[in-house]
C-alpha cells in the first residue's frame, strides 16, 4: 500500500544526505511524540570506534521535516550540521562529562 512503511522496512533503508551524497547509515531508532502520535525524527547511531570499546561517533537525529524522499532502498534527507541534532555517545574507556 502506497504511503505506508513499517519500522522494519525503514531499518533496511540507507539514509543519504542529498546535499553532498554522504552515506549517513541506516535507521536505528525513531523519535515519536506520544501525545500526538507524530513521527518527529529518525535516529541513526554513530559508527563504533574500535569495536565499540572506544565509544561511538555522535548519533544523527534527523527531524522529520528534513526528510525529502523515502524510496524503495534509500531515504534522502537534506541537512547540515545546523539543522541536525547530534547526541554524544560514550564507550567503555571514554570519560563521561
Amino acid at each position: 500500500m502506497a504511503g505506508r512503511c513499517t519500522f522494519q522496512n525503514l531499518r533496511r533503508k540507507e539514509v543519504i544526505n542529498q546535499r553532498n551524497g554522504y552515506r549517513i547509515g541506516y535507521v536505528d531508532d525513531l523519535e515519536i511524540n506520544t501525545a500526538t502520535a507524530d513521527l518527529c525524527s529518525l535516529i541513526i547511531f554513530g559508527r563504533a570506534k574500535f569495536f565499540g570499546l572506544f565509544g561511538r561517533s555522535e548519533d544523527f537525529i534527523i527531524p522529520w521535516q528534513n526528510i525529502r524522499l523515502i524510496g524503495e532502498d534509500t531515504i534522502l534527507v537534506d541537512f547540515s550540521g545546523s539543522n541536525c541534532r547530534k547526541r554524544e555517545k560514550h564507550g567503555f574507556f571514554c570519560k563521561k562529562g
